[in-house]
Order: structure tokens, then sequence, then C-alpha cells
């Protein structure tokens, strides 16, 4: 086979079988290429559309309105970009399209538009703020009786880390300054940002949480800033969540998710104390405290370009570091006999405690599910147990994933380089060594140094990269 037909080929199986929808037209604003998603999406037929003028099959647009026209005018490509409109059949629909133009030496010879249909997503996050501005009306006691709300008395653990974050998030608590939390995946930072809130001098007022990787850019805009009616086809006018949390705090989990135009837009209203809704005019006074999260490194995050730097200093005027459950491993007794009487509680059972085998083998596990992932494991650990029983490993770690041998670096070192690299394998053998060596001299940083074989500062600035 000619590579020219391969290429053909392949190309055509690309436009039709791909998940964006993909429309081209030429200098004469005429279709050249239409393919299925795009006409699934507009409910259009790929033969009515194809050699007709853009105009012609969507005669609400104009030159104005049109991206594909502005696009090839303009020669500047607009990228993710959200539009509403009506489709041949007169359904609204809703996409997030970016379009290029087409350039053959240096002159301009058309536009492609690629589309994906967010039609329910959006519907889905319109609603999502509609039933949390019904959450923050006042005195709807049926409602917030019903929500979990976290203190500080929830955060259970002695460890010498836990304990300076948690002194922070007490004293955070007392002000209005914005936080900026860092902890990996399941080590607790939500119940941290409750309890600042509910202890401190905004509890009184509302409490909104936002994941900020679960929704896409444009959408993520709306839902925070709010939309004024006839700001693009379709839009109403509807609260943000800024509004709706104003003289509260408001929740910003996965921050380094955030895409950096939003950042930048997030970093105005940090410093300026007003938002403007998506299409309006209007600025609308907002006093509203913020406390981000992030699961990476903040330091990395900026590294990486994930993070404005000018918007990190911003947040982090208060700094909360959670130490991961591998380097708390001092309160593995504590934690796990909270959680056996919760699921007590719970399950109506009576279990008497845990083997230590069971805490011997919890102790030499890594974590990498931090805090969330004990909870699961002893509760699916009790789900198996009887009402007097104490949880042992064999007996009650039946539907569990949780199999780690006498050490999780110590046996089978071979095995673990097939799950990750040689520096990630060494640079977790030394964590988990410094940490039991921390724990036997009772974080005696001179002791656990000489035990260790290096010096004091070197034993301290590992403890610093290591947090």
């Amino acid at each position: 086979m000619k590579k020219t037909n391969f290429d053909s080929i392949l190309m055509q199986n690309i436009l039709h079988h791909g998940h964006s929808g993909i429309h081209v037209i030429d200098r004469n604003r005429k279709t050249i290429i239409y393919n299925k998603m795009m006409a699934e999406l507009e409910g259009l037929d790929v033969d009515y559309v194809m050699n007709k003028d853009i105009l012609e099959i969507f005669p609400t647009l104009n030159e104005r309105t049109s991206t594909l026209i502005k696009v090839m005018d303009s020669g500047e490509a607009i990228i993710n970009n959200t539009q509403t409109y009506l489709n041949y059949k007169g359904h609204s629909i809703t996409t997030i399209s970016t379009t290029l133009p087409l350039k053959y030496n240096e002159e301009i010879i058309g536009a492609v538009e690629l589309a994906q249909n967010i039609t329910v997503i959006r519907g889905l996050s319109e609603r999502l703020m509609d039933l949390q501005k019904e959450l923050t009306v006042k005195n709807r006691s049926d409602i917030k009786n019903k929500i979990r709300r976290y203190h500080f008395v929830d955060i259970i653990g002695n460890n010498k880390s836990l304990k300076v974050a948690k002194k922070i998030a007490e004293k955070a608590s007392n002000s209005s300054s914005s936080v900026l939390i860092y902890g990996e995946t399941g080590t607790g930072k939500e119940m941290f940002a409750q309890s600042i809130h509910y202890n401190g001098v905004r509890s009184d007022k509302a409490f909104i949480a936002q994941n900020c990787a679960a929704i896409p850019e444009s959408l993520l805009e709306g839902i925070l800033f709010g939309t004024a009616k006839g700001g693009f086809t379709g839009a109403v006018e509807r609260e943000g969540l800024f509004e709706q949390a104003n003289g509260g705090t408001l929740l910003l989990d996965e921050i380094n998710s955030m895409a950096l135009p939003l950042q930048a837009k997030l970093l105005r209203v940090l410093q300026e104390g007003y938002i403007r809704r998506i299409g309006g005019t209007k600025d609308i006074p907002v006093d509203v405290r913020i406390i981000a999260t992030t699961n990476e490194n903040p330091h990395d995050c900026i590294r990486a370009g994930t993070l404005r730097n000018d918007l990190y200093y911003r947040l982090s005027v208060i700094n909360i570091v959670i130490p991961p459950l591998r380097n708390r491993i001092d309160d593995m007794e504590i934690l796990c006999d909270y959680f056996i009487k919760k699921y007590n509680r719970d399950m109506n059972k009576s279990i008497q405690g845990i083997s230590k085998d069971v805490i011997d083998r919890f102790k030499e596990y890594m974590w990498p599910g931090n805090i969330r992932e004990l909870v699961n494991f002893i509760e699916g650990a009790m789900n198996f147990a009887t009402s007097i029983d104490t949880i042992l490993y064999k007996e009650h770690f039946l539907s569990s994933s949780f199999i780690p041998a006498k050490s999780s670096y110590s046996s089978k070192l071979e095995d673990k380089l097939d799950e990750e690299s040689l520096p990630i394998v060494l640079r977790n053998i030394e964590e988990e060594l410094i940490q039991k060596t921390l724990i036997k001299y009772n974080y005696n940083i001179t002791k656990s140094a000489k035990r260790l074989g290096i010096k004091r500062q070197t034993l301290q600035h590992k403890l610093k990269k290591i947090d």
C-alpha cells in the first residue's frame, strides 16, 4: 500500500471515530471537512453541510459571532471557548471549542474548529450552583443539622508534625487571612479547612468547597464568579460561589489544577475585593476568606508551571503542611482505636481492638492513600469481624488489597522496580528508615542522626524535604 493511501485511510478514521467534533472551512467560508461527531453534536447531516457557506448552515450566526469566520479573518486562534447556541433542530447545546487558522506560506486558507459537547456538564454545574445556593440560605436548620462539620477535636493524633499543623490551623481560625494547605491525597485537608472555618470568626457564615480539578476551566469560571443574563446565548442571571460565600469561607481544593488564566482572574479578585459576573459590567464587592489546598508541593507546582508564583504568595499568608500517614506511624494505635470505636457505633458491634500483628504490618506499610486508606481498611475488616472479635490479619482482611509483607521495602525490592523508578524506591526506603529511627529515639535528632550515621544538619535537611 502506498504511503499516501495509508495516510488517507488513517486520516478518515481519525476524523470520523475521534471524540471531538471537527469542522473545517476554506477561505470562501465553505465547509470542506465535517465529521460524524460534529454532525451528531449539531444535529445535522454531513451531506447537508458539505460545500455550504457556514452562515447558510447557521443563519443565527454572523461574521461577528461565528468563531470560524472570526479566526479566519483575524488569523488569531481562540482556545477553549465555551459556546451555547441553537443547533439546526432548535436544541440548545453547549460546547468547549478550539478554533485555529489554517495557513499556507503565511497566507490564511481557512479555519478548523475542534469541539466537545458539554451540554450535560453545564446543566449539572448550573444545578450544582443552584443547590449550593439553597444550602447557604440562612436559618435552614433542617439542612444544617444534616451536614457533617469538622472541628479541631476531630483531628486525631499526637504526632509532633501533626500537632504543629493543628496549632497553626487553630491560630489561623482567629483571622480572615488566606490559608494554603499542602497535604497528600487522603491526609485530611478539608477537615483542617472546615475546622478553621467552624472554630473561627466566620463560623456563622457560609462554608463552600469547590474542587478545581472536577470541572472544566470555562465552566469553573462561571461557577466561581456567576453569569449575567445575555452574557452568552442561554445565559441567565446566576450568583457564583464568591457571592454565595460572601462573609464566609470558600475552599478551593486542588488549586494547582485550576487553569493559569483563571488563576490570574482569581488573583485579581483577591487583590481588589470584587468580582464581575461572566458577561456582566457591574463590579460586585465580596468579602470571602480563601482557603486553598494542593496535594502536591506548591514549590514543585510553581516550577512545573501549574501554579502562578504571584497567586501562591497571595494565598500562602498562612501555610499549613499536613504530614502523610507514613510520617506519623506513632499515631497508628490511637487512629485504629478511634476508627474501630466509630464503626462499632455505625455497625452496632463491639470489636475489642486490633491485633499486634496487624498493627505491626500497618506500621511497615507506606500508606499511599493515607488516613482515607486506613479508614477503608478498618471498615472493610470490621465487616468480616464478629461483634466480640479482635481484628486479625488473615481472618478479617479477606476483601482488602492490604497485603504488606514484614517490611514494605525490605523484601522483594526488585519487584518494586516494576512499579516505581529506582530513585523513588531509594527515596521511600530512606524515608521509612528515618521515620522508624525517629520513633525509636523519641524524635531526638542528635541520637537519630548518630544511629543513621549522618550529621545532625543532614538529618534536619532530609526531614525538611520529607515534610
